[in-house]
């Protein structure tokens, strides 16, 4: 608990901020498909949020530097609440698309501010804690804002007006904190080559989780209400996919850190696979509530397990920027992913999501395999603890508790 209390202002403010925004993509992908809007037409909305988170997390620390984390983070949030009351008053897609971007955009900089502010006050001895608390933080918020679907009672605004009202509430902890703000510092991702060039399989498996979590959020709305899902029904599998997708990444990571990671890798994109097999056919709400919780259990693991694998194959001093380059690249993946499986699901009808979310896993496993073939794993002894991370920007990197830490804290602040 000792890792908390410096740090429970942000801890508030990143809840507050997922209960008002992660229940939007469903929100708005269930809004256009009622309206009739081609299906990727509605792939490009959710394609057009991750681009702007991807251009957000290379760009925004800059702009934070200017003028302050404070005010950065007032700025975005404020921003954002006036985009959920804007797609209130106006449905268009041309305008949802441009709004989706800047909804990328900002959450980029509310996740650059508020991670590099907990990496400057976790104390070292502490930063595991930090980030678990962090994780508890970030995921139930989203999981708690999947309500905002079944929250309408007749007025379609309502649940616009409700994000927007957390949103702005979201400013208030952190325009009061007595916290100094830290020093920032840009933090080089490496290039895509020299990604490669140390893990193959860390790289591709980063992408294509990029691709499959990517048409989920976008588009598994839209698949639910297609198939008959209410709202409410809706609201409880994102939550359950949430939900086992944060129970099974610690187990699935021991395993890795017991085994030849690569194979705890190839395991998990081969069952992410049969499950989507299986979510093609089900119609049952229950039952295909249930197949959500194991494709989260095991799709959301994939990114740290990636991560790990790269990490045993580079110095300490190189990991942070590895993590880098893989969030982008699993951004990257993420930005494609919405409009690939809207295509998808023009072509096979409602299915052709989790086809398409399949056939990228399936493709990743086959891949992996031959990584088996063409390279020896790394000794047990060599590997790199696993570390469970959310996908957000390159800053949560260094809350790692096995990066080295700097030799004191207080000189990173300004």
């Amino acid at each position: 608990m000792r890792a908390l209390f410096p740090v429970v202002t942000l801890l508030v403010a990143i809840f507050m901020f997922m209960s008002g925004s992660g229940a939007l993509p469903a929100v708005l992908g269930v809004r256009l498909d009622h309206a009739g809007y081609a299906t990727p037409l509605i792939g490009l909305v959710g394609t057009s949020y991750f681009v702007g988170l991807t251009v957000g997390s290379v760009v925004i620390l800059r702009l934070v530097g200017r003028v302050g984390h404070i005010r950065a983070f007032a700025v975005f949030v404020s921003l954002f609440s006036a985009s959920a009351l804007a797609y209130s008053i106006v449905q268009a897609i041309p305008l949802w698309i441009v709004l989706r971007f800047v909804d990328g955009f900002c959450v980029a900089g509310v996740f650059v501010c508020l991670e590099s502010w907990l990496n400057d006050q976790a104390e070292t001895e502490r930063r595991g804690g930090t980030l678990a608390f962090y994780m508890m933080a970030l995921y139930g918020g989203q999981a708690l804002s999947q309500l905002l679907l079944s929250v309408e009672m007749g007025n379609p605004r309502l649940p616009f007006v409700i994000a927007s009202l957390i949103l702005s509430l979201t400013v208030i902890p952190v325009a009061l904190t007595r916290m100094v703000a830290p020093a920032t510092e840009d933090q080089q991702p490496f290039a895509l080559r020299r990604l490669y060039a140390a893990s193959p399989l860390g790289l591709v498996g980063a992408m294509a989780t990029g691709l499959m979590l990517g048409a989920f959020y976008a588009m598994a709305a839209i698949h639910a209400q297609r198939i008959g899902m209410s709202n409410l029904a809706i609201a409880s599998l994102i939550a359950s996919v949430i939900a086992g997708g944060v129970i099974l990444q610690w187990p699935l990571g021991r395993l890795s850190d017991r085994f030849d990671r690569r194979m705890v890798i190839v395991i998990c994109f081969a069952l992410t696979a049969l499950i989507c097999g299986a979510m093609t056919l089900v119609t049952d709400p229950g039952i295909f509530t249930f197949l959500g919780v194991l494709f989260g259990g095991f799709a959301f693991a994939l990114y740290p397990l990636c991560v790990a694998h790269t990490n045993d194959h580079l110095a300490a001093n190189e990991r942070t920027g590895a993590t880098g380059g893989l969030i982008l690249t699993y951004s990257a993946g993420a930005a494609v992913g919405p409009l690939a499986s809207a295509l998808a699901m023009t072509v096979a009808g409602p299915g052709g999501l989790y086809l398409f979310i399949g056939a990228v896993a399936a493709l990743a496993f086959a891949f992996g395999i031959w990584r088996q073939f063409v390279a020896l794993p790394v000794p047990g002894e060599e590997q790199h603890s696993f570390q469970i991370l959310p996908r957000t920007t390159p800053m949560i990197a260094a809350l790692d508790p096995e990066l080295p830490a700097d030799d004191d804290p207080e000189e990173r602040r300004v």
